[in-house]
């Protein structure tokens, strides 16, 4: 039953079982998270990694389902969101804190002060992928099952030396007839955060609106596979990911804003729920997670990756994001790549009736599946005509 309760984002709509904790993690970070399935000692770890611009809040209604599954569930808000302190909010400030290897360390600092040796299942969305494979990646002796999705990891940078690209696939972006830049270099600029967080409409008709672009409500989410890495290519993608290039993301999104019928019809994201995530982004603004973007787009922490040129990801490793989702087809070749490569690949499913929050607006079959595959692995595979590697649910019960 979702209640208001006291936690540390204040008085918030939140499943019974749920509670709110802090916890210094030895790396700098007073860490908030919300936990469940925390009453009966012993039991095996989930450990819920979130994306952005969303909350340890995100996995809300995915928590109560994995602790009657018999876990201790644990979701934090990472380096620069939510409650977590600190961090370093500045765009000039410590860009390092916020590369992928000290992320991981973030969360395994967390499961150390929890005196938790072992995860026994590890899901990332957005964001939260990329830092959940590279941990199962480097210990798989702590993260025993992992599960990413809407971000297909297609494993670590190459350490041979590539030759550049002799045009940019920006200068590319911005010549088409209608010029576009990449989202996220727009996140990676010193004005991405002020454009959002001061925009005319406010944060919390920017965030419906971003939500809402970017689910399965907005009609116009029907991905598809991109041949190459192309301007002409990546321009066929939504605008929330191909911006015009004179365009904030703020004035982008509010191009698709849903109307009041629409909202009150949002059953996966009421008001009340979206106010949770608008007082902490107007409390906190964004650069915290736009720090992330940076560190992807400036290339500046790629050597360290690169020392795992070639390694696989070796514990059991699948996918899930919702049928309606572009960011599996945003990187082309990222869902192949990660289907090859992982050494105990359990399948990837696609989640009808989801865009890109496929853990808040499916909960009930991105539980079951998580479940299953916790405790059990692979199922009896694809339907018959069907792509192998890609599995379709239609209802929590498949």
């Amino acid at each position: 039953m979702t209640e208001y309760r006291d936690t540390a984002y204040g008085r918030v709509p939140l499943p019974d079982g749920i509670r709110s904790r802090m916890e210094a993690n030895g790396n700098g970070l007073e860490m908030h998270f919300l936990e469940a399935g925390f009453e009966e000692r012993g039991r095996p770890c989930a450990l819920l990694l979130h994306g952005f611009p969303e909350l340890a809040y995100s996995w809300r209604h995915v928590m109560p389902a994995l602790a009657q599954a018999g876990f201790h569930v644990i979701a934090p808000d990472q380096r620069g969101y939510g409650r977590t302190t600190g961090w370093d909010p500045d765009y000039d400030g410590d860009l390092a804190s916020y590369r992928l290897f000290n992320l991981v360390r973030d969360v395994m600092g967390l499961l150390d002060a929890l005196g938790r040796t072992e995860v026994a299942l590890l899901a990332g969305h957005d964001f939260g992928a990329p830092v959940a494979a590279w941990a199962a990646l480097i210990r798989p002796d702590i993260f025993r099952k992992l599960a990413l999705m809407s971000a297909p990891f297609p494993g670590p940078p190459n350490i041979s030396p590539q030759s550049p690209p002799a045009r940019s696939i920006h200068a590319e972006l911005a010549a088409l007839g209608r010029p576009r830049k990449h989202y996220q270099w727009y996140y990676s600029t010193r004005e991405a955060n002020a454009d959002m967080r001061d925009c005319p409409q406010g944060v919390h008709a920017f965030l419906r609106a971003y939500f809402h672009h970017k689910s399965a409500d907005w009609a116009g989410n029907r991905p598809l596979r991109l041949a190459a890495w192309s301007a002409e290519e990546l321009a066929r993608m939504p605008t929330y990911y191909i911006m015009d290039r004179d365009r904030t993301m703020a004035e982008t999104v509010a191009e698709e804003m849903p109307g009041e019928d629409d909202i009150a019809a949002c059953r996966w994201l009421p008001d009340a729920e979206l106010a949770v995530y608008a007082r902490e982004y107007e409390r906190n603004g964004f650069q915290g997670g736009l720090q992330w973007y940076r560190c992807r787009t400036s290339g500046r922490f790629d050597r360290e990756l690169e020392l795992y040129s070639g390694r696989r990801i070796e514990v059991p490793a699948c996918f899930i994001a919702g049928a309606a989702d572009w960011g599996i087809h945003q990187v082309p070749g990222a869902l192949e790549a990660m289907q090859e490569r992982a050494a105990d690949w359990a399948g990837t499913w696609l989640v009808d009736g989801a865009g890109h929050w496929v853990q808040q607006e499916q909960p009930d079959a991105v539980s079951a599946r998580l479940t299953a595959f916790a405790w059990g692995g692979r199922d009896g595979g694809a339907r018959h005509g069907e792509d192998p590697d890609i599995r379709r649910m239609t209802n929590p019960c498949e």
